[in-house]
C-alpha cells in the first residue's frame, strides 16, 4: 500500500507543480506584454511630440521667408528713392506684383525742419517712412522703415 499511495500522490505533485508552474509562465508573459504596450505607447507620444516640432520648424522657416522677403521690397524702395527714380513729393501706396506677390508697400514724407551749423533753414530735407504689407496664415503682418532723404529744390 505505501507503494500505491506514494506512486498515487506524485502524479498529483506534478499536475499541481505543472499548473502553478504554467500560471508563472503566464504571468510574465502577460507582464512583458504590458511592458512591450507601455513602451509602444512612450514610443508613440514621442513620434507625434516629434512630428508636432517639425510642424513647428517648417512654419517658422515659412514666416522667416515672407519677412525676408519684405525686407528685401523695403531696401530696393529706399534704393530706388535715394536715386531719385521715385519722388517723395507725395504719399502713395503700390502693389508690388509679380515681384513680391500678396505684397502692398506704403510710402510718405514729412519734412523735417532742421538748420545747419550758421542756423539757416535746410530746405528739401524729409523723413520718408515705408511699410510693406502682406497676410501670413491669415494674418496681417508689416514691417518698416524710416530713413531722411535731401531733395535739391
Amino acid at each position: 500500500m505505501k507503494l500505491f499511495g506514494k506512486s498515487a500522490q506524485r502524479p498529483w505533485r506534478k499536475v499541481e507543480i505543472r499548473n502553478s508552474k504554467f500560471e508563472r509562465i503566464a504571468s510574465r508573459r502577460a507582464f512583458v506584454l504590458i511592458e512591450v504596450m507601455i513602451g509602444v505607447f512612450i514610443f508613440a507620444i514621442g513620434v507625434l511630440a516629434l512630428g508636432r516640432c517639425v510642424g513647428n520648424c517648417v512654419g517658422a522657416e515659412a514666416a522667416r521667408q515672407e519677412s525676408e522677403r519684405a525686407r528685401r521690397a523695403l531696401d530696393n524702395r529706399m534704393a530706388e528713392i535715394e536715386a531719385g527714380e521715385i519722388p517723395v513729393d507725395k504719399a502713395r501706396s503700390d502693389d508690388l506684383g509679380d515681384a513680391f506677390p500678396g505684397m502692398t508697400i506704403k510710402q510718405s514724407r514729412i519734412p523735417v525742419a532742421a538748420k545747419d551749423e550758421k542756423g539757416g533753414q535746410i530746405l528739401g530735407l524729409y523723413e520718408v517712412d515705408i511699410e510693406v504689407d502682406w497676410n501670413s496664415q491669415n494674418e496681417p503682418e508689416s514691417k518698416a522703415i524710416s530713413f531722411y532723404v535731401l531733395r535739391s529744390q
